[in-house]
């Protein structure tokens, strides 16, 4: 199984998709959609790294992100973190297991040695891989080719948030990459709908942005 939002219990995917709410780190705006680097409108603006401000529930991530990784996958060799959004998260659960740390810039440099890979990764040969969020699927995916390309093994994938676009799932199971999430979109509207952040009307809205994106967004140009 390729796509397996599900933390420790329904409860602690709830929790965190609380907590995103909470801090801001997810956005909801259906009336006055947010406009993505690629020019597609969208009622969901998404930024992990403001857990990072907020010392109780970083921990509580982080925690929740070490258990279920080593449940689901074992004890892994090292932690590689995807920029920019997972690599301090990243480094934190690398932290919290006792293990190296790595990184997967974007591309690799224009400069000096122009490798896209930082860190020291000559004493192990596997890694997993920490993403904050999970969009197309590309830039996680683009990352997990270099790290396989630098002859390392990926045991699987751990983002914080997906949107759960189904050609993310499929690019997924094309790259033979097992991965899972913290909390997911479904589970944030159900929680915003039941704290009153959204009404009905809007989480109809967001539902049907969900099932149709680029639809959806033609429709507010």
């Amino acid at each position: 199984m390729y796509l397996c939002s599900m933390s420790n219990s329904g409860e602690n995917q709830r929790k965190v998709a609380e907590f995103l709410l909470r801090i801001k780190a997810i956005q909801l705006s259906p009336d006055k959609p947010f406009i993505w680097a690629s020019g597609r409108k969208s009622p969901i603006y998404c930024d992990n790294r403001r857990i990072l401000s907020h010392p109780e529930i970083r921990t509580f991530v982080r925690q929740i992100a070490t258990e279920q990784i080593e449940q689901r996958f074992g004890r892994p060799e090292a932690i590689a973190g995807v920029a920019t959004g997972g690599i301090a998260l990243g480094a934190l659960i690398a932290q919290e297991l006792g293990l190296p740390f790595i990184y997967v810039r974007a591309s690799a440099k224009s400069h000096g040695t122009g490798q896209r890979i930082e860190g020291d990764f000559s004493g192990f040969s596997s890694v997993f891989v920490i993403e904050d969020l999970i969009s197309t699927g590309k830039s996680s995916l683009s990352a997990v080719a270099a790290l396989r390309a630098s002859g390392l093994e990926v045991k699987g994938l751990l983002a914080f948030f997906t949107y759960g676009f189904r050609d993310a799932v499929e690019r997924f199971k094309a790259s033979d990459c097992q991965y899972f999430t913290l909390t997911d979109y479904p589970t944030m509207l159900e929680e915003a709908s039941s704290s009153g952040y959204i009404t009905e009307f809007q989480k109809e809205d967001l539902d049907s942005w969900s099932a149709d994106p680029v639809a959806w967004s033609k429709q507010r140009s």
